[in-house]
């Protein structure tokens, strides 16, 4: 069974909370009120009612720690400055909007600029990952470990690809003619918090993406390490807040996923 530590049960239910309104938003989907925010990138009213949920629950059970949150940018804490929430009240925005019911909460708790826990929930299908530094990550009540598979040709990737408005479209087309040569496949989901949480499930090898923001992949980092994975950058560096890039994978092939993506240029 997870261990239920206090932190977890604060980001759990603070997830849980929010979810209920976005299932009920996502039933009625055509009817959301819908404004651009940039090309091909949406804000709704879903995921602001999302937010402003999750940032009452979260100030409510831990007051004055600062926040990081998608929607809403940085707030600093009143009270406690070494600790800071990172939140994605809706990863996948886009697949909620198009009826696809592939879309999460992400919600990591960072102390003195390392990610020490992490919460995805997956509404729609009604899984909670969670990690916390050195206890181990976990879907709902099974402990996770990511894939033991050590050669390309058998392995399954998971990235994210560029859309309109962002940059490296030329890049990613040359990494993914890379990794496709050398592996059994590569899917794109839309949402790189459930990319990194499927990955520390071992439902992926691996993943790599550009381009990316803290909350979108803060909770899902931990989850991998938590699970036996290792994260790096593109530039294979250690990932911080202040990361873009990713690449993730079991020990062996995160070696060979980066040199394919090095190749690649």
């Amino acid at each position: 069974m997870a261990p239920v530590s206090p932190v977890l049960n604060v980001m759990t239910r603070a997830a849980q909370k929010a979810a209920r309104h976005l299932k009920r938003d996502f039933g009625e989907v055509e009817n959301l009120q819908v404004s651009r925010k940039g090309p091909a990138d949406f804000v709704s009213a879903a995921d602001i009612r999302a937010e402003k949920i999750l940032r009452e629950e979260l100030s409510r059970a831990r007051p004055g720690y600062g926040f990081l949150l998608e929607e809403a940018g940085a707030v600093p804490g009143a009270a406690d400055s070494d600790r800071l929430w990172v939140v994605d009240p809706l990863d996948g925005t886009t697949n909620f909007l198009h009826g696809l019911p592939h879309f999460a909460i992400s919600i990591a708790l960072v102390e003195r600029g390392e990610i020490i826990a992490g919460c995805v929930y997956d509404p729609a299908k009604d899984e909670m990952f969670t990690a916390e530094k050195g206890v181990g990550a976990f879907l709902n009540d099974r402990r996770l470990r990511v894939s033991a598979r050590r050669r390309l040709d058998e392995a399954l990737f998971a990235t994210g690809i560029p859309f309109k408005g962002l940059p490296n479209h030329e890049r990613y087309l040359r990494q993914l003619a890379r990794v496709m040569a050398e592996t059994s496949g590569v899917r794109r989901y839309g949402a790189a918090a459930l990319d990194l949480a499927w990955m520390a499930a071992g439902r992926y090898d691996g993943f790599w993406e550009m381009g990316l923001k803290p909350w979108d992949f803060a909770a899902g980092v931990i989850l991998v390490r938590e699970a036996g994975g290792m994260v790096t950058t593109l530039e294979g560096d250690s990932v911080t807040l202040d990361s873009s890039s990713l690449v993730a994978a079991n020990e062996l092939l995160h070696r060979e996923l980066d040199k394919l993506l090095r190749e690649a240029g």
